[in-house]
């Protein structure tokens, strides 16, 4: 045991340790053994003639004494519980669910904790029974209210639930007198300890789970420093608001907050969709570009060996590469036009005039003619 009765512990609390000694529940203690037997030799007296039972009836008296004292050492412990057996009001082993037996009293005494109930403490709330209304949750601020870290004010209603560690009974029963008591002093320095530690801002919305976690870990952290034989199984946050006289100015910031990460987030969405577009405009000008470019210095370079192709050939033949360049010149200069030959050079008796283009264009199909009467 982390403290005995004996000592004071670390914080000089005197025989009852750092938070008092002694059990709190389960058990009883069976009546004085020799006030029963005085009275049941009364009773004897007055019942058998003479008044005197004589060495043997003493005798046989005793014997059944002792039978049901020995009896009496017989207890039954419960499912969920446990059971703590003292020697002399020592600790000496713990006990299974099921029928027990330890020695009788004033020897041996036992104790059976339930070990699997969930016990609730609320802190910063009370429930309070209305006659009219019913049971209605009653805010106590002198627990709630708490400075965060960039000292603001808030108000925190928090439930804490725990249960006895089932190894650790004889620690729950003899090292804390009061364990409600111990448990919301605990959970109340731990969560202002936490919340001294954070803004305003994370505690009112996002950081509730981190919130519960961080007060969990140490209130257990320092109930077993206690020796308090507690488990913490959860801390839950019920009610984190700003105080009353100045919620409606919260609310006010809170709703400005909100209309501004909302412009936040359309101006972001209206980024996104714009800056695409542009970035898609201008790799698409760029991709024209570059291929504009390739295409012209791709033609450039074709027309120059071209270019190359043809002066060697004019530098074997310059005359008929003359010869070739003009005809094919005037094939392009007149292939598009309308075309008439007159030729100078010819007799009489012959047209000097050829319409090209009459010849070249096409006739279009003559209709036939529909017969006019009847059929001869």
């Amino acid at each position: 045991m982390p403290w005995s009765n004996q000592g004071g512990g670390p914080w000089g609390s005197g025989p009852k340790g750092p938070w008092g000694s002694g059990p709190q529940s389960g058990g009883s203690t069976p009546p004085d053994l020799e006030d029963l037997l005085r009275r049941s030799q009364d009773k004897l007296k007055n019942v058998l003639p003479g008044g005197n039972l004589g060495g043997r009836g003493i005798l046989l008296l005793t014997l059944a004494a002792v039978v049901v004292w020995g009896f009496s050492g017989f207890y039954r412990v419960e499912p969920g519980e446990l059971g703590v057996v003292m020697r002399f009001g020592k600790y000496v082993r713990d006990t299974v669910p099921g029928l027990n037996y330890h020695l009788p009293y004033p020897i041996e005494t036992v104790l059976t904790p339930n070990i699997e109930r969930i016990n609730r403490i609320d802190v910063g709330m009370r429930l309070v029974d209305d006659a009219r209304r019913g049971t209605t949750m009653r805010d106590v601020p002198e627990e709630s209210l708490m400075l965060t870290g960039d000292e603001n004010i808030v108000d925190v209603d928090f439930a804490v639930l725990w249960k006895i560690k089932p190894n650790e009974a004889g620690n729950y029963l003899f090292n804390i007198q009061n364990p409600e008591g111990t448990v919301k002093a605990v959970a109340e320095s731990a969560m202002r300890e936490v919340v001294g530690r954070s803004n305003i801002q994370p505690v009112l919305t996002g950081a509730r789970q981190n919130i519960e976690n961080a007060v969990q870990d140490l209130m257990q952290k320092t109930l077993d420093e206690y020796g308090a034989g507690i488990l913490i199984t959860q801390v839950q946050m019920q009610k984190v608001d700003p105080p009353a006289q100045v919620i409606d100015a919260f609310r006010d910031v809170q709703a400005a907050r909100a209309d501004l990460e909302r412009a936040q987030n359309e101006a972001q969405t209206y980024a996104n969709r714009v800056v695409p577009e542009a970035r898609g405009r201008v790799a698409q000008i760029l991709q024209a570009a570059e291929a504009y470019r390739e295409q012209t210095v791709a033609e450039a370079t074709g027309q120059t060996s071209r270019f190359l192709k043809v002066y060697e050939e004019y530098a074997k033949a310059p005359q008929v590469t003359r010869q070739r360049m003009y005809l094919e010149t005037m094939e392009r200069l007149f292939g598009g036009t309308d075309k008439i030959i007159l030729d100078s050079g010819t007799g009489s008796g012959v047209v000097p005039y050829l319409p090209l283009n009459e010849i070249a264009r096409p006739q279009a199909p003559q209709q036939p003619q529909r017969r006019t009467g009847g059929t001869q």
